[in-house]
């Protein structure tokens, strides 16, 4: 049996656990969105804002489970209304990274009929971000 590591172990959403994403692993993820009638959008948060912080104070929020602070990253222009191509997410995508390089970046996924967040995960990591670990150095 193994212990998860609490310290300097955090992750994002879907599929952070597993090594970054490459263009056309993306493109099947935005395949599936847009398939299900979902609506992409882009979403950035610099290191410090990316995750949820325990210890913040808000003025409508005490900081502690079921609050969550900094779960609100900044929209990457408006959601991708009409988008039938993973290619025009990808380029939104490289564009945002030029825009921000030191910024999480990560797709979520709209249904506009039951007004939901039904999917995200990460598609950047800013350079020399260490919250990548391969499964075998997780625990101890």
């Amino acid at each position: 049996m193994q212990v998860w590591t609490p310290i300097d172990n955090k992750y994002f959403e879907t599929f952070s656990y597993l090594p970054p994403l490459k263009d056309d692993e993306i493109a099947k993820q935005v395949d599936y969105i847009v398939n299900n009638g979902f609506i992409p959008t882009l979403e950035f948060a610099e290191s410090s804002q990316a995750y949820v912080q325990l210890n913040a104070n808000a003025s409508f929020g005490t900081g502690e489970p079921g609050y969550y602070d900094n779960r609100y990253w900044t929209m990457w222009k408006l959601p991708m209304f009409g988008c039938t191509d993973p290619s025009q997410v990808l380029k939104e995508i490289r564009a945002c990274e030029d825009a921000f390089p030191a910024s999480y970046i990560r797709i979520v996924a709209f249904d506009n009929v039951r007004q939901v967040q039904c999917a995200g995960f990460l598609v950047h990591r800013p350079k020399g971000a260490s919250d990548f670990k391969a499964p075998d150095k997780r625990s101890v």
